[in-house]
């Protein structure tokens, strides 16, 4: 039975240590160990009592056996439910109680005196308060932390029971298990504290000092919000040049009566300066010290003139930090807190005065509410925010710094820019100087160099309208227009108007021709003539900056610059203004030699055109003509050989009918012929040869005839004969170019042939020069043939079978717009087309889309030479791609 109670002592306390070990949460560790411990004892509850330093208890951890007790779990107990003397001897003696009501007795005694519990009579009072909860036998065990009565363990029953020694030497075990836990979760949460502490000071320190420029107000909000603060104010004192700073955030309290703020009271200066005279009378003397800490302000006797201005607010407490930095005051950091709600639950409503004369009659919970209640400043609190003070201290101080140091910068620079303005305006004056030169060698067009100018002088000299008046040829300077302007839009544009100024001609025009700069800064006071001053009135001109342009000392134009207003024209705008005249002449003469020198490049690349034109044209006709004169001469040599031949055919078909019918007669009289004829007739097959041979003869005409038409071809489509205009049949030409090209259009092993649509109408012979023409069929022909020839190589057999190639040939007359009859002749396929930049460069010389060696591209170039200017008449191509293409030549009858 022993072993047995030692094993589960020994259980007991195992089960505790670890959880003391695995756990660092205190609420969940006392949870455990009054669970473990009223399991252990077999008690109807075990609670843990915790005091608070007013003395008053709170029950913090508990556990009930089947709801036998009412549950105490979170309730408070007044601090004189155990008296003093009762405190003492749990705090000094560590006496442990065990009430026994059934024997109205008492025992007591201490972890020295564990073997000798002593038993006394129980106090009548204690009696009836323990009934008064429901007990009948109670055990108490106190719980220290570092000589402090931190708790109570205890047990409650229902029922009389016995606790013998062992059960108290198990719970002072358990007791001593929980004092160390208690001891680590205070440390654990020291440390958290002051982890939180530092990471706080960490931020506002960031925030002073680790950005470019000082966030005060940031970390003034940071402040407020570490402490959990209703506002917060940073007043800094004024420093040299530097005024005072003050910023605020939060809930505030109200102005003074004369509108100034709460460090203005003479209160808080009275307290600073008191610091400053402290702190030089005893530099010893801590700044830590000297901290204004205030937890109720309508009970601090000096607030009594201030406590108005915070009527309006929930605000109760604050705290004040100097801003020490050495041994002076900067400023200081305000706190504010707010006074907040109480909510204490009692074990049942107790009355102080009568405590200890009447019993508790009830411990049922009873609520008990607080309003308008202080938050006492706790010593962390006040040591964190002298902490956080010094830093804001610090960036004081570098805040003052700054200012001075950009205060200097300011004067310095200040004494910069009016040392630099000039050196600015002449740097300005030599880049606009130099963007002008950029432009007027950049590009040598008149217009644009002359805009250009305008903008950059009028940019510069902010002017009200710059322009470049240019004189009338032959006009003495008495007349001219602005050709160039950039005018302010308040202004009105001259841009284009003709000016008619003969008292500028008589009397200013040849100052300015001899070079003068004219700078007016009014011209009502400049002594100018009347009629000049009206002149420039009209124009809106108060002030003017004159330059003369000239070209090969004639003055040309001027470079005006006009103001609406007086101004005084500075040495360095002078001068500016000269320098950029004198770049204008430059440009002027650049860009008129250019354009002299373009239109004589223009002149000898047309004339350099013309010759390569003509060039390849006599080149083009002498192969021509060359191909022509070996055209018609193999013709003639072939006519005499086909002539003969053809001459001879009739007669030997005559011949041959005669033999025929010769034989034919032998066979009639003489059926049975000799044997050696009979062997010469079998091995002749005369039958056959009788059948065949009127075949070949015809065969021979057909071929002769053939012949004879290409013949004919070759020397119609050569027009030797034929070299002046003359009237010819178009129709003629055209089938004599076909019948030359038909060896191009049949079909062949490869591609399947062209077919050709002829829609000729009725023509009259037409005067022209019939070889070049006929040239010109054959150029277009063969080009519409190697298009749809690179068509069908591309394409399948079903696509051809499909959509077959077609070359179509139109005749017809028309009426030109002058009312005159016209032969026109359109050729056209349905290949594949060309594209707009194609057609564009068709008829250029030498241009071709066929790969090299294909062309030359001259075909169409001399074609529409001669159309146009042999025949005055038009050849037009018309095609989009894949819609074919047409060629329209129109030859005019007259």
């Amino acid at each position: 039975m022993i072993e047995s109670q030692l094993l589960g002592q020994e259980q007991l306390l195992r089960r505790i240590t670890n959880h003391i070990r695995q756990s660092l949460e205190l609420d969940q560790i006392l949870t455990t160990a009054v669970a473990e411990v009223r399991s252990f004892l077999s008690t109807d509850r075990v609670k843990i009592y915790r005091f608070f330093e007013d003395g008053h208890g709170q029950v913090i951890a508990e556990s009930i056996h089947d709801h036998r007790l009412p549950s105490l779990l979170g309730l408070h107990f007044p601090a004189d439910d155990i008296p003093t003397q009762a405190r003492e001897l749990f705090r000094v003696a560590r006496q442990r109680s065990i009430v026994d009501l059934a024997n109205q007795r008492i025992g007591e005694n201490s972890p020295e005196e564990s073997e000798d519990i002593r038993y006394r009579p129980v106090d009548p009072c204690h009696v009836e308060y323990l009934r008064t909860m429901g007990v009948r036998s109670s055990v108490v065990v106190p719980i220290l932390q570092q000589e402090t009565l931190w708790g109570l363990l205890v047990s409650h029953h229902a029922e009389p029971r016995q606790i013998s020694e062992a059960d108290l030497q198990v719970l002072q075990s358990v007791v001593d298990q929980l004092e160390i836990a208690i001891m680590q979760a205070t440390l654990v949460s020291q440390i958290q504290a002051q982890s939180a502490q530092e990471a706080a000071v960490n931020q506002i320190s960031t925030l002073l000092h680790s950005v470019p420029a000082i966030q005060l107000d940031v970390a003034l909000q940071a402040t407020v919000d570490r402490f959990a603060g209703a506002g917060g104010r940073l007043y800094l004192l004024p420093n040299g040049s530097s005024a005072e700073v003050l910023y605020t955030c939060g809930e505030q309290p109200a102005l003074l009566l004369d509108g100034q703020p709460l460090e203005h009271h003479y209160l808080w200066q009275n307290y600073l300066q008191t610091l400053d005279v402290a702190q030089a009378g005893n530099p010893s003397n801590p700044a830590d010290s000297l901290s204004w800490i205030i937890s109720d302000l309508y009970k601090y006797p000096a607030f009594r003139t201030l406590a108005p201005c915070f009527q309006s607010t929930t605000i109760r407490g604050l705290m004040m930090v100097p801003l020490w930095y050495g041994q002076r005051v900067l400023g200081c950091l305000t706190l504010f807190r707010n006074q907040i709600e109480t909510k204490t639950l009692w074990a049942g409503e107790h009355d102080p005065d009568h405590r200890q004369l009447l019993p508790r009659q009830s411990f049922s919970a009873w609520c008990e509410l607080k309003s308008g209640q202080i938050q006492e400043w706790t010593d962390a609190e006040v040591k964190l925010a002298q902490t956080i003070g010094a830093h804001f201290a610090m960036a004081a101080q570098q805040y003052h710094l700054y200012d001075a140091v950009n205060l200097l910068n300011a004067s310095l620079e200040q004494q910069v820019q009016e040392r630099t303005a000039k050196i600015q305006q002449a740097v300005e004056q030599q880049k606009a100087l130099a963007s002008v030169v950029a432009k007027i060698r950049a590009s040598l067009d008149l217009n644009f160099t002359f805009q250009a100018t305008v903008q950059e002088v009028r940019q510069l000299l902010e002017a009200d309208r710059v322009g470049i008046f240019y004189f009338a040829p032959d006009s003495n300077w008495s007349q001219g227009e602005f050709i160039a302007e950039d005018v302010h839009p308040a202004f009105t544009s001259v841009l284009g108007i003709k000016v008619d100024d003969h008292c500028f001609s008589e009397k200013y025009a040849m100052e300015y021709h001899r070079g003068r700069i004219q700078a007016v800064a009014d011209i009502y006071t400049a002594g100018l003539k009347d009629c000049h001053v009206e002149a420039l009135s009209r124009l809106q001109i108060r002030a003017n900056l004159i330059a003369p342009l000239s070209e090969r000392d004639q003055l040309q134009g001027l470079l005006c610059i006009h103001q609406g207003s007086p101004r005084e024209w500075t040495s360095s705008e002078i001068d500016f203004v000269t320098q950029i005249a004198s770049q204008l002449c430059v440009g002027i003469q650049q860009a008129k030699l250019l354009s002299q020198t373009q239109q004589q490049a223009e002149q000898l690349s047309q004339a350099l055109q013309t010759v390569q034109n003509t060039q390849s044209q006599l080149v083009q006709t002498e192969k021509m003509s060359s191909l022509g004169q070996l055209v018609a001469g193999i013709a003639h040599e072939i006519n005499n050989p086909v002539n003969f031949i053809y001459g001879n055919l009739d007669h030997a078909r005559a011949y041959t009918e005669d033999l025929l019918q010769v034989i034919q007669t032998y066979q009639k009289h003489y059926p049975e012929p000799v044997p050696s004829i009979q062997s010469v007739l079998e091995s002749t097959d005369l039958n056959f040869v009788i059948a065949d041979f009127p075949k070949i003869l015809a065969s021979m005409k057909m071929g002769s005839d053939r012949i004879r038409q290409i013949v004919q071809s070759l020397r119609t489509f050569s027009r030797l004969d034929q070299a002046e205009r003359k009237p010819v049949d178009l129709h003629e030409g055209i089938e004599s170019t076909l019948l030359i090209l038909q060896h191009r259009l049949k079909l062949n092993g490869v591609l399947p042939g062209i077919q050709i649509v002829k829609e000729y109408g009725s023509l009259p012979l037409v005067e022209c020069y019939a070889g070049q023409l006929n040239q010109v069929f054959m150029n277009i022909l063969s080009n519409a043939i190697d298009a749809l020839e690179a068509r069908d190589l591309a394409r399948s057999a079903e696509a051809i079978k499909a959509s077959p190639s077609i070359i179509k040939i139109q005749t017809g007359l028309v009426c030109s717009q002058e009312n005159q009859q016209q032969a026109v002749i359109c050729i056209a396929d349905n290949g594949n087309g060309m594209s707009e930049a194609v057609k564009s460069r068709i008829f250029d010389p030498f241009y071709t889309t066929k790969p090299v060696g294909k062309g030359t591209g001259l075909g169409l170039s001399i074609s529409y030479q001669v159309i146009t200017e042999k025949h005055n008449g038009t050849l037009e191509c018309i095609s989009q791609p894949g819609e074919g293409t047409e060629f329209w030549i129109t030859l005019p009858l007259g």
